[in-house]
């Protein structure tokens, strides 16, 4: 099946890099600066060493994030219980409009009472929560 093709003008393959990157150089490194190196590579959140080297030399901005499990850890679940707050708000005006449409109002203000009784409580404890939170921001984090 030879067939004469003719010429479309198209090349089969990708088209050729205009400014290669052909020049190579080598370094070696005793275990020490190694280990250093690695760090800042981690550091930096890139994936190839050779673009965190190119960065290096040339003076482009590095930025090293640090990523603290246990920051983490503490804003998740900041984050799930400040949920769960919001939750407790929808419920508490629910239970208050059922407890004045079901209940005397002798027995609603007897509910209403022990319901303000709680919501008390519930502040105290959100009081501590905001303190806390302030500290561990304060002590761990760092912020300014």
């Amino acid at each position: 099946m030879n067939e004469n093709k003719e010429n479309t003008g198209k090349q089969a393959g990708r088209k050729a890099k205009t400014n290669r990157a052909v020049h190579r150089y080598g370094i070696k490194l005793n275990d020490d600066e190694n280990a250093r190196f690695t760090t800042l590579l981690l550091q930096s959140g890139l994936n190839e060493k050779a673009k965190f080297i190119k960065n290096m030399i040339f003076g482009t901005e590095m930025k090293t994030v640090k990523i603290d499990k246990a920051a983490m850890d503490y804003y998740i679940r900041l984050t799930n219980f400040y949920a769960q707050f919001q939750a407790i708000g929808n419920n508490y005006n629910q239970t208050v409009k059922a407890i004045k449409t079901n209940f005397s109002e002798k027995r609603a203000l007897s509910l209403l009472y022990k319901l303000e009784k709680t919501t008390i409580e519930l502040i105290v404890l959100n009081k501590k929560i905001i303190n806390l939170t302030r500290e561990f921001e304060e002590k761990h984090l760092n912020l300014k």
